[in-house]
């Protein structure tokens, strides 16, 4: 590898490199401790050097210096892993450099020469934009990162790190790779050498931890096995890639309901650290600031802004996307807002003045960068038809008229050029519209609701351009008014963004759905009556055809996902506060963005939110954890709480207030919640002695939470009337109860809450992933001899041969052959490149020419169904590992037979082969050959239909058996007198099928008398099947031919050693991937 110009020292006191060629100009130089010297100490003390330093030296121990006579200066022009890829490098320099540096007449001239000319070699290699960014020093880190690891060149190398790694209570001081698909570690010290490659996709935990020995670590759990990486100088950067790159990985591979072409890291072959960082980034902005997917953060700027309910300036952030300008001061809880850029007009100043309808007014001061700041959102923000308001002093401020009010005078046309069927109403409205002379003390504490929330919107703002305070979230706890609800569930979700950003999107997915048939469109169906079903909106069409449209738009925009259990329940309640095209906007912002994962097949979210919520209950509730040390049951209990937002457990009247605080914090929301309930019955649950008097407890407390605020009509509030007539039940109120949530549980942060997301995240994909192999190979294993760690590393390689066809692929069909939807046996399936690659490297003997055409025909004849895939068991097939030679041999004559030749013996248990399991070893160390004829003879009597039932080979496919025969046996220790054994037994099989040609034709009878019918169709054994001219052979014929050859049945009873086949499967499969 050409390096780019490195001044050197050649002479210094530790002489670690020795001179192999030279001339005037350059010098080609060997590392001390490699090549002849590489046994002794010298070898030792300097492996360890390099590995310490991260020298290039210890995967390049080869170099290429230039230098002048006239100068003592030495420079690094070249480096190569070996002897004949640094002579390529030297050979280069002699044929193209050597002859044109005489006619230079200073060395100075001859230097800025061969640096030039080596530069450019340097810009020729990197022909990727990628390449040229990277410094020198991370090319020669990947250099070493392929070398060491062995990983396809295609292998995106992300950074790396020193750092020790703790085996024991000894560290071992190396450097730790991290790449887009594999976790890389080594080490070398003093002849030590530790080398760890594992695939992101079978990490299980990943998290920071401490303890005595070990101040801080990383901890990286896989299969099982715990690793710990310390000592390293940017700790936290270096957890947030492995994070990033892990969950990058999950997404991929596991959760492909979420991951689309469209993903900003959808090229493996583009991620790079920076991407990472910038997605990370986005996510974290578009989280906080609850926008759509679309939006990613532009520019960020640091600035005061003037908050008038305070009096003061706060500092904070003023964060740029391609639509949205929004502001969050540095604590992230004082206050937050979103100002749309499309509504701004374009004028310039040294301050910002943002001016908001209601004569209300944003000001922004010391804003860093101003003038950049100024051009971005002149280039951004669209001018707005409204009048401009007057600016005091056009010198310092820059006044935008900004008219971003939630509520319009033309608010009541938004569904104009809609269908008419479109409810634009919410449900509320329509059943229970609001009486304004209903002086009930319920209604006139609703009006002080009312009253409270139009003073906030006067001192705070109204709609997209309102100030999120602490006060705002007091008033969220005390409950919002009906008459607001939706409103401000639309505005806390961010559902209004996505609805202003695709005007008539709904109305458009609505004419292309309706009228069509789908799963989701049957399981929808099936739901609509029992959602809700004791509202008067459910008990009418207007509220099921609502429902309907709303569940199956999005199901239409949304395939992957599709319809979900559940979904019927929440959007129900959303159509009571909200008009349709709302309720639709609102589902999108909790199934994409709020509650990820939760609505699809394996409801991989809600498991992770119950694995959050067993973390919590740990470290919050104590006393609960000591007295039941399984917290499963509360992960069972707790998931109808997250998948309904509590609407399932409690009544309506009580459950929008709980979704009210939800569309506010998100999932932090109903984690405390969560809490307190368990809190509040703390006592009663101590004295539980099963899950089912827990249970108990818990549905009873359920019942006896109230919303003695809420003005519904009785008739729809749900709170069971057995329990308002029961005065021994303690009533509780639901206002109260969240108050207490946010009281007690209210320092959880939502960065933490999304930490220990992610950290669970994998912990529970590889749960999943565990149950599913442990029921695949519950099903195998009866078929099988193997042992269980045997199956299992069979299964992991299985896998992984899925994993590894793609790696380095955006798109790649082998990602279609997993869908976790389907029965276990049938979610990880290989075709016939992927089986190719992975039996090649199993198969029991030596790889010679025809192993390509042999796994051709092995899959071709375990495929069964013709769909071009295997699933494990199918790949399982140990005939050629725990069989008779009789079945190997059986298995051998199929894969030569035609391939439209199919028949019912192939997989029958009773017959000649069996589709078991692959590796296991089997056999006799000497083959007893009068023992074995007699035992064949007893196999034979009882399958002697089906070998019967076998066609003949035909002069063709018998040659490719025998070459087969030639290939398998090449390399063996007896290859000669095997050689012979076929030879003799092909003669003896021409003989006999010469002969029987000539007693066939001597035979008077060959053609039927005259009024006699014809004889019956040939079977399959009947020599005229063939044509004239040609021969063929049946199998038992085969058979008993080798039968008589003692070497060809050692060779085919010896025993396999299937632990190093895995083994030297398990080291190769990815170099068979390059």
């Amino acid at each position: 590898m050409w390096l780019k110009p490195e001044e050197v020292l050649l002479k210094n006191a530790l002489k670690l490199w020795v001179t192999e060629k030279s001339n005037d100009y350059f010098v080609l130089q060997r590392r001390r401790g490699y090549g002849e010297d590489s046994g002794g100490l010298t070898g030792l003390l300097v492996g360890t050097l390099d590995t310490v330093l991260d020298s290039t030296a210890k995967v390049a121990p080869f170099r290429i210096l230039h230098q002048t006579p006239d100068s003592q200066v030495y420079w690094n022009i070249a480096c190569g892993a070996s002897l004949e890829e640094i002579s390529k490098h030297w050979d280069w320099l002699q044929q193209n450099i050597i002859r044109t540096l005489a006619v230079f007449d200073s060395g100075e001239d001859i230097t800025s020469f061969v640096q030039g000319k080596i530069r450019g070699l340097i810009a020729e290699e990197g022909t990727s934009a990628s390449d040229e960014e990277d410094p020198e020093r991370f090319r020669e880190a990947v250099l070493r990162f392929e070398l060491l690891f062995g990983v396809p060149q295609r292998e995106k190398l992300v950074t790396y790190f020193s750092c020790s790694y703790w085996r024991g209570r000894v560290p071992n001081q190396g450097w730790i790779y991290l790449s887009t698909n594999f976790l890389c570690f080594y080490s070398y010290m003093l002849g030590n050498e530790v080398k760890l490659v594992y695939p992101w996709d079978e990490v299980s935990r990943l998290e920071r931890t401490s303890s005595v020995l070990l101040a801080e670590s990383i901890r990286v759990c896989v299969r099982g096995e715990d690793h710990f990486f310390s000592m390293l100088l940017r700790l936290q950067q270096t957890y947030l890639i492995m994070q990033q790159l892990a969950d990058y990985t999950i997404v991929r591979f596991f959760d492909k309901e979420t991951f689309n072409a469209e993903h900003p890291l959808a090229n493996p072959l583009h991620v790079t650290q920076r991407a990472l960082e910038i997605h990370a980034r986005n996510q974290s902005f578009r989280a906080f600031f609850r926008l759509p997917q679309e939006e990613n953060l532009c520019e960020v700027y640091e600035s005061f802004l003037w908050v008038p309910f305070s009096h003061v300036n706060t500092l904070g952030k003023i964060c740029v996307s391609e639509n949205y300008l929004c502001f969050a001061s540095q604590d992230g809880s004082q206050c937050h807002l979103i100002v749309p850029l499309w509504e701004l007009p374009d004028r310039s100043s040294r301050a910002l003045t943002v001016c908001l309808r209601g004569k209300r007014a944003l000001r922004f001061s010391e804003v860093r960068d101003f003038e950049r700041l100024a051009a971005t959102i002149r280039r951004k923000c669209r001018t707005a038809g409204s009048p401009q308001h007057f600016i005091s002093n056009p010198e310092t401020f820059w006044t935008l008229d900004c008219m971003c009010v939630f509520l319009s005078e033309d608010e009541e046309g938004v569904m104009v050029g809609q269908s008419q069927a479109v409810s634009t109403e919410a449900l509320m409205n329509v059943f229970h519209p609001h009486d304004a002379e209903n002086l009930d003390p319920k209604m006139l504490k609703e009006r002080m609701k009312e009253q409270s929330w139009q003073i906030h919107f006067a001192e705070y703002g109204r709609g997209t351009g309102m100030f999120c305070t602490k006060k705002t979230r007091d008033l969220i706890v005390r409950g919002v008014p009906e008459t607001l609800r939706g409103e401000l569930w639309m505005l806390f979700s961010g559902a209004v963004h996505d609805m202003t950003s695709h005007p008539g999107y709904y109305g458009r997915l609505l004419e292309e759905c309706m009228g069509s048939s789908s799963l989701a469109c049957d399981e929808i169906e099936r739901d609509l009556h029992r959602s809700l079903p004791e509202h008067p909106a459910f008990q009418s069409d207007t509220g099921i055809s609502a429902l309907r449209r709303v569940l199956t738009a999005y199901a239409h925009r949304n395939p992957k996902i599709g319809y979900c259990q559940a979904m019927n329940i929440l959007t129900s309640v959303l159509l009571l506060y909200a008009k349709e095209e709302e309720a639709f906007w609102l589902l999108v912002a909790v199934c994409e963005r709020m509650l990820p994962d939760y609505f699809n097949r394996r409801i991989i979210g809600a498991l992770v939110d119950q694995a959050v919520f067993e973390e919590l209950i740990r470290e919050h509730l104590t006393q609960l954890t000591e007295h039941m040390t399984d917290l499963s049951f509360f992960s069972s209990v707790s998931l109808s709480w997250f998948l309904t937002l509590f609407i399932s457990v409690l009544p309506i009247e009580s459950a929008v207030n709980v979704v009210d605080c939800f569309f506010y914090d998100g999932i932090k929301a109903i984690l405390q919640l969560g809490l307190a309930v368990l809190d509040y019955n703390i006592d009663n649950l101590l004295c539980c002695h099963d899950d089912a008097e827990a249970v108990t407890v818990l549905n009873r407390f359920f019942d006896s939470v109230t919303n003695k605020d809420s003005p519904l009509p009785v008739t729809v509030q749900q709170a069971s009337s057995a329990t308002a007539n029961d005065k021994s039940i303690q009533k509780v109120d639901i206002s109260n109860l969240i108050k207490e949530a946010y009281e007690k549980y209210g320092d959880i942060r939502t960065e933490e809450v999304e930490n220990m997301r992610k950290r669970n995240k994998l912990y529970v994909i590889q749960t999943l992933e565990d149950t599913t192999k442990q029921n695949v190979l519950r099903v195998v294993a009866q078929d099988v001899k193997f042992s269980a760690a045997q199956l299992d590393e069979l299964y992991m390689l299985f896998k992984r041969q899925h994993f590894v066809s793609c790696y380095w692929s955006v798109c790649s069909p082998a990602l279609q052959n997993h869908d976790p939807s389907l029965p276990y046996l049938d979610q990880y399936q290989l075709d016939q490149s992927q089986f190719s690659s992975l039996f090649n490297l199993l198969q029991p003997w030596t790889t010679h020419t025809h192993a390509r055409s042999l796994a051709r025909s092995a899959f071709r004849l375990l495929d069964e169904n013709g769909d071009g895939l295997l699933n494990f068991k199918d790949f399982i097939c140990d005939i050629l590992y725990n069989k008779s030679f009789t079945e190997k041999l059986t298995f051998l004559f199929k894969l030569h037979l035609q391939p439209e030749v199919k028949y019912s013996s192939l997989s029958s248990n009773h017959g000649a082969v069996y589709k078991s399991d692959v590796f296991c070893p089997s056999g006799r160390a000497k083959v007893d050959l009068q023992e074995y004829l007699k035992q064949w003879q007893e196999d034979l009597q009882r399958r002697e239909g089906n070998i019967k039932d076998l066609p003949r080979i035909n002069q063709v496919q018998f040659i490719g058996l025998t070459k087969t025969l030639y290939g398998v046996f090449h390399g063996d220790e007896e290859e000669e007198s095997l050689y012979r054994a076929v030879a003799r037994v092909t003669s003896l099989l021409l003989r006999m099928e010469e002969v029987g040609r000539k007693l066939q034709e001597s035979s008077p009878q060959k053609t039927p008398q005259s009024g006699q019918p014809e004889s019956p169709v040939n079977t399959p054994s009947s020599p005229s099947t063939v044509r004239d001219g040609d021969w063929s052979f049946s199998f038992e014929q085969i058979l008993a031919s080798l039968l008589n050859e003692p070497s060809v049945v050692r060779f085919f009873e010896r025993a396999i050693d299937t632990d190093s086949l895995i083994a030297h499967a398990r080291k190769n499969q990815l170099k068979d991937a390059h």
